[in-house]
């Protein structure tokens, strides 16, 4: 019954993490956006090239490893918004979802997409903030970014 009423609150309290509407192009977040992929019209590959995706699918919000994995991204949003990421979730099996058909989950899943829309990682348990920091930082284009980002002369 715990586990349940934290489920719960963990989605209903989420604030501001959670975006009711798609970024769209004209205007950047200011923080890192979570988007509920089982929402029509919600389609990773509107993002392509703009936005990595961290997609956390389970057959039900009260998956404890969805609550546990969504707890972590809430804990350090930070981390993943500095690698231009942008969290797609779906906890409905049944939502028939662009993200859900793309990655096919049985179960719990934790996929990260690159700039280019390709599915890079998957995951079948959760993984903290940091070690989703280090699979991106080891992807070709964001060690591009991070060299660029870097002043001249290092």
């Amino acid at each position: 019954m715990k586990s349940v009423l934290l489920a719960l609150s963990l989605l209903l309290t989420a604030g501001p993490l959670l975006a009711q509407e798609p970024v769209t192009d004209e205007v950047a977040p200011a923080a890192l956006q979570v988007i509920d992929a089982s929402a029509e019209g919600v389609d990773p590959a509107a993002y392509q090239w703009q936005w990595r995706i961290v997609a956390v699918l389970a057959d039900s919000p009260l998956d404890p490893a969805f609550v546990r994995q969504m707890r972590a991204i809430e804990e350090a949003p930070n981390d993943l918004f500095e690698r231009d990421v942008l969290v797609l979730f779906d906890s409905d099996r049944n939502s028939g979802s662009a993200l859900r058909q793309m990655l096919r989950p049985r179960g719990f899943m934790l996929a990260i997409l690159g700039k280019d829309g390709e599915i890079k990682q998957r995951r079948p348990s959760p993984r903290t903030v940091r070690e989703i920091g280090e699979i991106i930082d080891r992807f070709p284009l964001r060690r591009q970014e991070i060299l660029e980002r870097l002043p001249a002369g290092r």
